[in-house]
């Protein structure tokens, strides 16, 4: 078993994503998988009928009478809209507590991944015409490994983040302290959440330098967004370098007024997305 398995392994056996997010994303793979299923497996949970209920019946999405019923409530949610809910909501509890030092901060962490799935869904939506969710989710889910690392092998984990230099890359400090990184952790984290495959990939090739990587593919949006994030101070941890590959640096270029936008915009962006999941 290699140690990337290994970590995988054991944050599993934590038992640390509850189990109704488990459910509901197995179910969410599952073509078979009717409304009637989702609604049965929310309803075990008060916490997450709540805010289903409240979430749908928020200005967001401007409806004229309140949903009481949460068959009611999937049909305005969707079904990728709920997958981002519930897991947005789960990851919040995984990212709390741990120590917290000047180096690496949980907290600091989830506000970074927060910014990301933001940034990448307004990314994929006004810069490519796509579909934001699968964006979204990648980046909310894209430095899970980082979680998994720091709960399973926290001590060595710590002592990677400590040499962390501004010329040093974090993946490269992990792979000589833990024998992998958190981009390979966390596409395998996102497998057995039964996450879809191009965010899977794309959370396991967010830090590499690639030469032909598609500036539209969920891969190329996740690392212009972590690159953007970072610029306007959303990092993961202080002094750590986003590496933007060769294609996505010349496709920011030929686009700047657009992605300019996209930076004045997102302080906005990100005051409606707290409003809708801390409704």
């Amino acid at each position: 078993m290699s140690a990337t398995q290994d970590l995988v392994k054991e944050f599993s056996q934590l038992k640390t994503l509850p189990h109704v997010a488990i459910r509901l994303t197995k179910l969410m793979a599952d073509d078979n998988t009717t409304v009637k299923d989702f609604e049965e497996v929310i309803k075990t949970d008060p916490t997450l009928v709540l805010r289903v209920l409240r979430m749908v019946n928020t200005p967001y999405f401007g409806l004229r009478q309140k949903v009481d019923s949460i068959s009611r409530a999937l049909v305005f949610i969707g079904l990728k809209g709920l997958r981002k809910m519930v897991l947005t909501e789960a990851l919040k509890e995984v990212f709390n507590g741990g120590e917290e030092d000047p180096v690496f901060s949980r907290q600091r962490l989830w506000v970074h991944s927060a910014a990301v799935a933001v940034c990448s869904q307004m990314i994929s939506e006004r810069i490519f015409g796509i579909q934001g969710d699968n964006a979204y989710l990648c980046g909310i889910l894209h430095d899970v490994g980082l979680i998994v690392e720091d709960q399973v092998r926290h001590d060595l984990f710590r002592e990677a983040c400590g040499n962390l230099a501004p010329d040093s890359y974090l993946p490269e400090l992990e792979r000589q302290y833990l024998e992998t990184d958190h981009c390979a952790v966390g596409s395998l984290v996102a497998e057995d959440w039964k996450i879809p495959s191009e965010v899977r990939d794309a959370i396991k090739r967010h830090h590499q330098d690639l030469e032909n990587v598609s500036p539209s593919s969920v891969t190329g949006i996740v690392q212009m967004a972590e690159y953007l994030v970072s610029k306007l101070d959303y990092p993961v941890m202080r002094g750590m370098n986003s590496r933007l590959s060769p294609p996505l640096v010349a496709h920011i270029k030929e686009n700047i007024q657009e992605y300019k936008a996209i930076a004045r915009d997102f302080p906005e962006e990100m005051k409606k997305a707290k409003q809708i999941y801390e409704s």
